[in-house]
């Protein structure tokens, strides 16, 4: 049962259940107490009385987004040299119908929701190779990738484990906690009806022990049931159905030559996709409109939201994620954001190419540095701005960690990557709240929440200052972070230490929009 409380307790994120001011990540430290970006005071200082802005078209690579929602349907790009719905390529750029972007998991045969982790599909292509070899007959010309090769075949076992039998005691704690409510006759019960009832065995203590702990941070069992418990349910079955499952292969849904990896017309117009929460919490935080008096506010006033659907639940694969570069860069994206990240990578070299041919068109890139809690010096999180080729790295690139609302040592969320050389700036990360699908709201942690906040910022600044390349719309962000003097938290090795800001990231601060817009003005 340890590991069960152990994951169920997991689910509460350090700053999941803090209330925060609304819109926080947009306020300012020193007027509104919370470490924002201070987008509201840029507005009303610097750019009430402005010039107007230009649009500026943002793609959004990611799982889906709802194109409908109501306070983003008026931001979402409209490719012109398109007309809808008629099945042709009507500008002629090798997808057809692409009215708002684009689905690189999809195909004639609908879409893809789930995939395997990096790692299994890599295993998956390698073990007619290596599995016939042993220490006695590898060569050594193999040896270096075989013993690559064995490390990720135990990590998988390993993982694999841990999720089964996470996954049964989670089964096993619904089935106990079920019959604990059946005999209160009470479907919705609460603190005190636990408090009251008297368990019959070490399980049901147990297990009562656990919900009364969660309903005291917060009373809703239907919350903790429906939300906290069956998301669990719902993260290990995927996990074990799907993400490290080897016999699991979805692409014959896109049905693209998959060992070609210079394919680029694949796919369908269906930018939503199965499950579009977190592409459309993402466009939210970038550009939600701002003066509509209903839902957010978006960091950018003066966006286009391009949809690029690439990422399942699972990991993103490298020709698509490469595919979807190149069709912002060729479709007129000033800015990309990228949030997502693996630990394996199939094929870098080609991503680093869409990477180097989306610079050479002055494209600004923006990738959330990931949520593990750990060094990037040390674990990777793919794709990185390094290239694989040794020759250099993306030079209009931000990789971005994240940021809570306390101006202390919570300042770095506990779940954020960090890298002193790797991670260029923080922002806000902990409990966004923006648009899921459907029209709805929610608040999501996650340096994929951080990422685009300053994807907003870029955006903003290139609207306004539209003269300015990407590497100086990258160079203002980094030079106008607001720097702290207290030291923050983080984990190394599974122990919390204490470091500067300087310590961990290029920058060595937050982001600030106001003190960015300031210094654009002088470029």
């Amino acid at each position: 049962m340890k590991k069960l409380i152990a994951a169920i307790i997991l689910l509460s994120f350090s700053f999941g259940g803090r209330a925060q001011k609304p819109n926080w990540q947009n306020l300012d430290l020193h007027e509104d107490s919370v470490f924002g970006i201070s987008t509201e005071k840029a507005y009303r200082d610097l750019l009430s009385h402005h010039k107007i802005s230009v649009s500026v078209l943002v793609a959004v690579i990611d799982g889906g987004v709802d194109t409908s929602h109501e306070d983003l349907k008026a931001v979402i790009w409209n490719n012109p040299g398109e007309k809808p719905g008629n099945g042709i390529d009507d500008d002629h750029n090798g997808y057809t119908d692409d009215l708002h972007g684009w689905d690189f998991i999809g195909g004639p045969r609908g879409d893809v929701q789930y995939d395997n982790l990096e790692m299994v599909r890599i295993i998956r292509r390698d073990a007619p190779h290596y599995d016939s070899l042993t220490a006695v007959t590898v060569t050594e010309k193999d040896r270096a990738g075989w013993e690559s090769y064995k490390k990720m075949r135990a990590s998988l076992d390993q993982q694999m484990d841990n999720s089964q039998k996470t996954f049964e005691g989670i089964n096993r704690f619904k089935e106990v906690l079920d019959g604990i409510v059946a005999r209160m006759h009470k479907d919705t019960p609460t603190l005190a009806d636990f408090e009251r009832y008297i368990a019959r065995d070490p399980a049901e203590t147990q297990i009562r022990k656990v919900v009364m702990d969660e309903l005291k941070n917060d009373p809703s069992f239907i919350r903790f049931r429906d939300d906290d418990l069956g998301e669990a349910w719902k993260h290990y079955q995927e996990k074990v159905e799907y993400q490290l499952n080897l016999s699991y292969d979805p692409r014959p849904i896109v049905g693209d030559d998959y060992s070609n990896g210079r394919q680029r017309n694949y796919g369908n117009a269906d930018v939503t996709g199965p499950d579009a929460d977190h592409g459309t919490h993402v466009s939210g935080i970038i550009g939600a409109v701002r003066d509509n008096a209903i839902g957010i506010k978006g960091v950018a006033d003066n966006v286009r939201i391009m949809a690029l659907r690439v990422v399942p639940n699972g990991d993103e694969r490298d020709k698509d994620v490469a595919n979807a570069i190149r069709y912002a860069a060729d479709n007129g994206a000033r800015v990309v954001n990228m949030s997502f990240g693996k630990g394996y990578s199939w094929d870098k070299k080609l991503v680093d190419e869409a990477v180097k041919y989306a610079l050479s068109k002055d494209v600004l890139l923006i990738h959330a540095a990931g949520n593990d809690g750990s060094d990037m010096e040390k674990e990777s999180n793919y794709p990185v701005r390094l290239y694989a080729d040794g020759s250099g790295s993306a030079d209009a690139w931000i990789e971005v960690g994240a940021s809570g609302p306390n101006d202390d040592s919570t300042l770095v969320a506990s779940f954020s990557n960090y890298g002193r050389s790797l991670v260029d700036v923080f922002a806000p990360g902990v409990n966004i709240y923006s648009t899921t699908p459907g029209s709805h709201y929610a608040s999501h942690d996650g340096t994929s929440m951080a990422a685009p906040v300053v994807t907003g910022l870029a955006a903003l600044i290139r609207g306004y200052y539209p003269r300015l390349t990407a590497p100086q719309v990258k160079e203002i962000i980094m030079r106008s972070v607001v720097k702290t003097d207290h030291p923050v938290t983080v984990r190394s090795g599974g122990i919390q230490r204490k470091v500067n800001l300087s310590e961990i990231c290029v920058s060595g601060g937050i982001v600030n929009a106001y003190q960015a817009l300031l210094l654009a003005a002088k470029y």
